[in-house]
């Protein structure tokens, strides 16, 4: 078994220069971490603020890309680990994790619900529509099916948009709030011990201790995040993790500062990589 390790460097809908660097900054940390380089895919354009249409059409390839690296790390028995600007990889990535690893679970770690659709953001921010497309809930036309929400765990949630809220709640998602005390076990109880495909979006953590461009007040501290990610590496598969939404500081001494946090979060699913897996690509 080999680690998969990809920074996508192609835009989807990135809306900041920090969330372009985040991706290069964790490529550095985590390649080291695991002892290989990364494979770096496409290249960065200027970040810019677009309707959800126009992104989905110039970001097309480079969701493809990201659901196909997915699909080719399980396809190998691999553990794919991929590094992105923001979250609307969902879109292609989970659907691959269902159709190689239906057995899995993917525990969706987010402030935001994502669980928007054209019909309902009041943004047109595709970001915001990513797991509500990988579920089913819209047809982006990238991938011929979807995952099963039954075994998304949607966890650190506390910033719902009404639509969303009714959405999710008509939905078989396991929605888990931000509670200090009830996370941990709500997210333990509700992975059962499956295999697990995580996606992080490091906004999830509160933004006290981690820049955000959609900041959202009462969120896990990165201790409790550490809790909640040693737990699941204790009592789970790592089928794969997708770590999005690194708003990196433009400070260097603030910069790395967050990155060395971010991975002091990350090391319980580094960690159980395979000693012996070393970088495809």
């Amino acid at each position: 078994m080999a680690v998969s390790l990809v920074g996508l460097h192609c835009r989807t809908s990135d809306r900041t220069a920090a969330a372009e660097r985040g991706v290069t900054e964790l490529e550095t940390l985590v390649a080291k971490r695991l002892g290989r380089e990364p494979r770096a895919i496409g290249s960065f354009s200027a970040p810019r603020e677009s309707g959800w249409e126009d992104d989905l059409d110039d970001g097309r390839g480079c969701l493809l890309e990201a659901g196909g690296q997915v699909e080719d790390a399980l396809t190998g028995a691999n553990v794919p680990v991929l590094l992105a600007a923001e979250c609307s990889i969902g879109l292609t990535t989970l659907p691959a994790v269902h159709r190689h690893r239906p057995d899995a679970k993917v525990l969706w770690l987010d402030a935001h619900g994502d669980f928007n659709t054209p019909d309902t953001s009041p943004s047109g921010y595709l970001g915001g529509m990513s797991l509500a497309g990988a579920c089913g809930r819209w047809d982006a036309g990238l991938v011929p099916d979807a995952a099963d929400p039954a075994k998304v765990v949607l966890a650190g949630v506390r910033a719902l948009d009404p639509p969303e809220r009714e959405a999710l709640e008509s939905s078989s998602v396991t929605v888990i709030g931000a509670s200090p005390v009830e996370t941990l076990v709500a997210v333990s109880n509700a992975l059962d011990r499956a295999p697990v495909y995580v996606h992080l979006d490091l906004d999830v953590i509160d933004p006290e201790q981690m820049p955000a461009q959609h900041p959202e007040p009462e969120g896990l501290t990165a201790e409790k995040l550490l809790d909640v990610l040693e737990a699941v590496a204790e009592t789970s598969e790592l089928v794969g993790l997708e770590v999005t939404c690194f708003e990196s500081p433009e400070d260097a001494e603030e910069r790395q500062q967050i990155a060395e946090r971010v991975m002091h979060v990350l090391e319980p699913l580094l960690a159980v990589v395979p000693e012996e897996a070393g970088v495809q690509g």
